[in-house]
């Protein structure tokens, strides 16, 4: 019995191309060792980037609260001069700073709200100027 000649043509293909072959093999684990790295530090610095935006806002809202309270209180002529913000805001503490402003008889205060994120420290320093009373 004889095959026609597209059958044993179209048999012979099949049977040539049953898998990969070692070349291709290896280059398609060299792309994935390439690919598979970039695309985790990608994932990395990204949700780092997104971790980092939501607690520098956090950070400025509560700079900007106890920055405000110190001021119109006069409580930074005599507070501490760092701190946390307690059990509210785990993870956040501040400084404040002062010093003189040589353009008038005014006190520049600053308040630094430092916080981590996955092991680095990141600030947000907040200033606005106070007057200074004469003794």
């Amino acid at each position: 019995m004889t095959f026609p000649l597209y059958t044993r043509r179209a048999s012979f293909l099949a049977r040539r191309r049953r898998g990969f072959t070692l070349a291709e093999l290896l280059a398609a684990m060299i792309f994935m060792a390439i690919v598979v790295p970039v695309a985790t530090q990608a994932l990395t610095l990204s949700n780092r980037a997104g971790a980092v935006a939501d607690r520098k806002r956090v950070a400025a809202e509560l700079a900007d609260r106890w920055l405000t309270e110190m001021i119109t209180t006069e409580e930074w002529r005599r507070a501490e001069r760092q701190g946390d913000f307690g059990d509210a805001w785990p993870g956040y503490r501040w400084t404040l700073e002062e010093q003189a402003w040589g353009k008038d008889a005014m006190r520049e205060i600053t308040v630094t709200v430092f916080f981590k994120v996955q092991d680095r420290e990141y600030h947000v320093s907040l200033s606005s100027l106070a007057e200074e009373i004469e003794q």
